[in-house]
């Protein structure tokens, strides 16, 4: 039985932004996209700007120079903006060629947690960490049935639902993270 889904997810500072990531599916993958080597606010305020930027998240066909110029523009879209309008455009493209340029159909069309975990590792730059964070999300904050079983013990964003839950969210990832680093030394 799917949830509600929500009006939007706070992970940014933005109300835009997050009404942005909870009801357009591609700004949602977007900012999981760029949720890398950079704050969660930051990842999560891109889909807006690129959006604002060049008037759509769909820019698997839009020239590669044209997206870099958008993602370099300040406040810059990312640290890496080269790479990560590439990798962006490169998601927008398998949404577009495996789901039609829906991507919801990624995890509403997924069997089970087994095939949904297939398809989210497909996507580029999607690692174990990304598939349960955002499986948790799905799962936690849409939802969705075959994400359930992606749901990790320790805290993610998917459990992140106010501006004060992410940032006990993230006092908590910097605990998890130390005591992963204290375990491998």
């Amino acid at each position: 039985m799917a949830t509600l889904a929500p009006d939007r997810l706070h992970y940014t500072d933005s109300d835009e932004a997050n009404a942005l990531l909870a009801t357009d599916p591609l700004a949602l993958l977007i900012g999981f996209a760029l949720d890398q080597q950079v704050p969660v606010q930051t990842a999560f305020t891109g889909p807006l700007k690129i959006k604002q930027r060049l008037g759509t998240l769909e820019v698997a066909r839009l020239d590669p120079a044209q997206v870099e110029a958008a993602f370099r523009e300040k406040p810059a879209v990312h640290r890496f903006p080269g790479s990560m309008a590439a990798r962006v455009q490169e998601l927008c493209a398998l949404v577009e060629e495996e789901y039609g340029g829906d991507a919801s159909g990624l995890w509403r069309d997924a069997s089970d947690s087994a095939d949904l975990r297939k398809r989210i590792e497909a996507l580029p730059g999607f690692g174990k960490m990304k598939v349960i964070a955002l499986g948790s999300v799905l799962a936690k904050r849409f939802g969705v049935p075959a994400a359930e079983g992606l749901v990790p013990s320790h805290p993610t964003l998917g459990d992140v639902d106010s501006r004060e839950a992410l940032e006990s969210y993230q006092e908590a990832k910097r605990a998890h993270k130390a005591k992963m680093r204290a375990q491998k030394s």
